[in-house]
């Protein structure tokens, strides 16, 4: 088992975002192994000397970032030596690597690079080509504790070319295999429901997350042991089994976001598309070209937020607004016919709702949304949504709603 500490008193007042974690997890697990706990602490010496105690009693292999800075408050190194109980030594290749990465970049070398050459006598140094701060590997009782600096580049070289394969190479950890399942258009507590035979049927090795978003809900699968070949058959068998459960509800078998699946699909049926956009406000558009390669399919976007420019821009007679409101199937569905002629793309989609905080009414309460698609032979499909009183994530739902929706319609051949 391995524990991860990060060290530094910006992480938990929120000036900086620990990203190291995250990345180091997953790279881990890619590589077999389990992280069981992840710790952050302020740079003081006794919550740092608490949270190591704590972790090596626990498990196995532990990580730690941050505090090897040449500064006061990059306290790391003194207090990794009051816990091992030993003292800082010059090491003098440390040193001559700090000169070869700093010449041109200082004037001078000062006492406090020089300070970065000191490291606890009973550590194995491994060299930071990247940084000044070198990388410690102490061993006690069977138990291995890793520091490494808190710059994600400098983690990131050290985990990938050292860290990673030594520890590889000294448990044998096995295959982690993850199969991830996109799942939209039905909550959690539902879908729990309709798996629950499944699920209890699953092989003893497949353990099963679910990991809801707004709108839709990753299922990941994953499976653990040494035979890679039987792990992989045995996640395939699950999905197939989930897929006849649920098949309506899959849009994609990979962890990307919904605008990857889209793009990745749409992107190969050759087809062209626009969008017009009312409460999404351009974030619909914003998804679609936020995936390289977008070009080759997306003809453009029409923002028609006042329905001055419903009108004017997309055709939409005044008289329909004036009877239905903008928030409604005859405008929404007009939007979308008038940008597919407009640009001239085979598909067009269109997004009129109330996002938000007010505008509602007790006929169309806040997150009322419509969304029209129209396909090449000019059908129209629109859908009403009701999506809450959440600004933000009623514009994101709709816009990835709107992307999900025609890529099933399009693949059932209902558009």
């Amino acid at each position: 088992m391995i524990e991860i500490i990060t060290i530094g008193d910006e992480l938990l007042i929120g000036q900086v975002i620990d990203t190291n974690s995250a990345w180091m997890g997953k790279e881990l697990n890619l590589a077999g192994f389990e992280v069981v706990r992840v710790t952050s602490v302020r740079d003081r010496k006794d919550e740092i000397k608490e949270a190591l105690a704590g972790a090596t009693r626990r498990s196995s292999v532990v990580l730690i970032t941050g505090g090897l800075g040449p500064t006061r408050d990059d306290i790391t190194k003194q207090t990794l030596c009051e816990f091992f109980n030993t003292r800082l030594v010059f090491n003098e290749e440390v040193y001559n690597d700090v000169k070869t990465f700093l010449k041109g970049r200082v004037c001078r070398i000062n006492n406090l690079n020089r300070g970065q050459a000191m490291v606890p006598e009973n550590c194995e140094v491994i060299r930071n080509p990247v940084g000044t701060a070198p990388i410690m590997w102490f061993e006690k009782e069977q138990k291995i504790v890793v520091s490494m600096p808190g710059v994600p580049a400098e983690m990131k070289e050290a985990m990938s070319k050292h860290i990673i394969p030594r520890l590889k190479a000294r448990f044998n950890p096995g295959v982690i295999i993850h199969k991830t399942v996109l799942v939209y258009g039905i909550t959690e507590a539902h879908l729990a429901e309709k798996l629950s035979g499944w699920e209890e049927n699953l092989p003893k090795e497949i353990k099963l997350a679910y990991l809801p978003a707004p709108g839709r809900i990753r299922l990941r699968l994953t499976a653990r042991g040494h035979e890679e070949e039987i792990l992989k058959n045995n996640i395939d068998k699950a999905v197939k089994a989930l897929d006849n459960i649920i098949g309506e509800h899959i849009y994609g078998y990979e962890d990307l976001e919904a605008a990857e699946i889209f793009g990745q699909f749409f992107r190969s049926t050759g087809k062209t598309l626009t969008v017009a956009e009312s409460c999404s406000g351009g974030y619909l558009a914003h998804l679609i070209t936020s995936i390289p390669g977008a070009s080759n399919y997306f003809k453009g976007s029409v923002v028609a937020y006042s329905n001055e420019l419903k009108a004017a821009l997309l055709g939409v007679e005044p008289d329909k607004i004036a009877k239905y409101g903008a928030v409604s199937q005859p405008v929404v569905e007009e939007m979308a016919l008038g940008a597919l002629k407009v640009t001239g793309a085979h598909y067009a989609i269109a997004t009129s709702g109330i996002a938000g905080p007010d505008g509602g009414t007790p006929q169309k309460p806040v997150g009322t949304i419509w969304i029209a698609w129209v396909g090449p032979n000019q059908q129209v499909v629109s859908k009403c949504f009701q999506f809450g009183n959440n600004r933000e994530r009623n514009i994101i739902r709709t816009s990835e709603t709107a992307l999900i929706e025609l890529m099933q319609m399009i693949k059932e051949k209902r558009l």
